[in-house]
């Protein structure tokens, strides 16, 4: 499936939003995820479904003042 991760079309096996952020290296992380510019919360990410062309976004908290 083909699904946009941070702006790049990326292929992936994958069929959940858990197992995409496994299989793109994000692992355990402390990121902020959103599908379609919705928010999924880390607890729904392994329930949730993706579908070939979903937008993917994946933030990483920053520090700073």
């Amino acid at each position: 499936m083909k699904i946009i991760l941070n702006g790049e079309a990326v292929d992936i096996t994958a069929t959940t939003l858990g197992e995409a952020l496994a299989e793109q290296g994000f692992g355990e992380a402390k990121v902020a995820t959103a599908v379609n510019e919705a928010f999924v919360a880390k607890d729904a990410r392994a329930d949730f479904t993706l579908s070939d062309g979903d937008r993917v976004e994946v933030l990483a908290p920053m520090q700073g003042g």
